[in-house]
Formats: C-alpha cells, sequence, structure tokens
C-alpha cells in the first residue's frame, strides 16, 4: 500500500480512522482507501451518511455564526476531526477577525493536519487530547496560551459525544468541562440517534456495527438521553431539534423531502447560567 506524502509518519494506514471516514463523507481528499472501504460498508446500511454529515457541517456553521453574535470570540472544538473547507476558525475569524479557536482531538492525523492547515494562523491551535480525559485538554499549552476561561467560551461537541460509550462516562466529562467554562458559555452538540432515520433501528444497527468492528463504537442515544448533556445549560430556541431545523438560514439548510437523512439524529446549543 502506497504511502501518501501528506500522511504523518507512524501512522497505520491499514487501520480505518473515524475522522478521515468524515473526511470522505464530505468530499474530502485526506482519507485512505482502508477509509474508503469502511465508508462504502457503513453506506451499504445507511446510503445518505453523506447527507447527514453535511446537515451537522451546516449546523455547526450556523452554530458558530450564532456565538458570535451572542459576543463569544472563543471556542473550544473537541473532537475536531480533519480541518476541512468552513471549519470553526474559517466562519469564526470571518465572523470576528479577533476570535481564538483551539480544535482538540485523539487522531494523530487530526492532528497532524490541523498544526499544517493552522501554521501561520497566531489565533488557532490544535490540542491532541482526549474527551474522556477533560483536565488534559483544559491544561494543555493550547488552551493556556489562547483562551481565557474567565470569559464566555463556547464549547463545540460536535459528532463526537457519540463515540464514547457509558463505560467512558460521557455525562461526566461534560459536566466537567461545563464547571470549568464562565456562565454565558455555550454548548453546541450533534448527536447520532435512531430516532429520525428513514430506515428502520435493525437496518441502521448494520452501520453500527461497521463502526463496531473499527473499535469506534457508534453510541445511538435517545433525545432523552441527549438532552442530559446540557445538565447545568438552558437550551436556547428552537431547543434539541433535528440539524436542519436548528436556526436554517436559507432554504437549502432545510433540505429537501428528498434527503430525508439530514433530519436523523439532534442538535442544540445551550447556555450557562
Amino acid at each position: 500500500m502506497d504511502r501518501p506524502a501528506w500522511a504523518p509518519p507512524g501512522i497505520d494506514i491499514s487501520v480505518p480512522s473515524v475522522s478521515r471516514i468524515y473526511d470522505y463523507y464530505l468530499g474530502g481528499s485526506h482519507n485512505f482507501d482502508v477509509d474508503r472501504q469502511a465508508a462504502r460498508r457503513a453506506m451499504e446500511f445507511l446510503p445518505g451518511l453523506p447527507k447527514i454529515m453535511q446537515a451537522n457541517r451546516a449546523f455547526m456553521r450556523r452554530a458558530v455564526r450564532h456565538a458570535v453574535a451572542e459576543g463569544i470570540t472563543q471556542f473550544l472544538d473537541i473532537g475536531s476531526g480533519i480541518p476541512t473547507f468552513g471549519n470553526v476558525h474559517e466562519v469564526a475569524q470571518q465572523a470576528c477577525p479577533q476570535a481564538r479557536v483551539v480544535y482538540v482531538d485523539h487522531d494523530p492525523v487530526a492532528v497532524a493536519h490541523s498544526r499544517a492547515v493552522l501554521a501561520g494562523d497566531d489565533l488557532s491551535a490544535i490540542a491532541a487530547a482526549d474527551l474522556r480525559k477533560p483536565a488534559s485538554i483544559l491544561q494543555s499549552p493550547e488552551v493556556e496560551q489562547l483562551l481565557d476561561l474567565d470569559r464566555p467560551v463556547a464549547l463545540l461537541l460536535v459528532a463526537v459525544l457519540h463515540f464514547l460509550e457509558d463505560a467512558d462516562d460521557p455525562h461526566g466529562a461534560v459536566a466537567e468541562l461545563r464547571d470549568a467554562l464562565a456562565p454565558g458559555s455555550l454548548l453546541v452538540v450533534t448527536h447520532a440517534s435512531y430516532e429520525g432515520l428513514p430506515v428502520s433501528q435493525e437496518e441502521a444497527s448494520g452501520t453500527v456495527g461497521v463502526y463496531r468492528d473499527m473499535r469506534n463504537p457508534l453510541v445511538m442515544r435517545t433525545r432523552e438521553e441527549v438532552t442530559r448533556f446540557f445538565d447545568g445549560f438552558d437550551l436556547v430556541d428552537p431547543g434539541l431539534v433535528p440539524m436542519p431545523m436548528w436556526r436554517p438560514e436559507a432554504p437549502e439548510d432545510l433540505g429537501s423531502p428528498e434527503d430525508p437523512y439530514a433530519f436523523a439524529g439532534f442538535a442544540g446549543v445551550g447556555r450557562k447560567a
């Protein structure tokens, strides 16, 4: 197997990666054949997966613009993946040139690419850390140098919590991060769910199996379980809703009846009191 020039040394390119599969769904070029094979297997059960990812990214961009409109200029994006066009720092800095962004990921490929993309941007950085260990994120040099936790921060947990099993205590991790944030901070979440999928749970479980085989379990949670992540936050209107329904800015944000997959899962933004 040929190693692409952009692949960081030491990366096992025979093992699929969640962040590179996500990049493939979004039409990116930073993925290997093994990732594309896994993505295509998952799409045999849920052919609309790319549509879900596109709706996810569109929501993230709207949420970032909302945060800037609320006066928030600091962003902590955990589970950020491989930076593709229209990522948090680009959206935030377009709305506010002084916006500061710290990305966090534990995938070495995502970290290496982020460093390359962010080279020369003094207001953005990538920390190699894991959501399962919030203290390692909060105490990272990147967070300490770029973010002032005494002022409001937008904490983005976009398409990442569903990769934490209950045994990982994801609610505890979110609570620890919440307690470190100043009042007025925002929590931005998207989460996979069987609710809203245009196929049966039995069919969708095939995709869950593909991720399990990659040792990256995909945990589908109910609306009630996702709402619990907002404990200590006040959900802003319109609450926890399908991704296209969170403050659409244009008709295309709402997708179309031919794109029912875009309405799978949940998105929400909460404000810390």
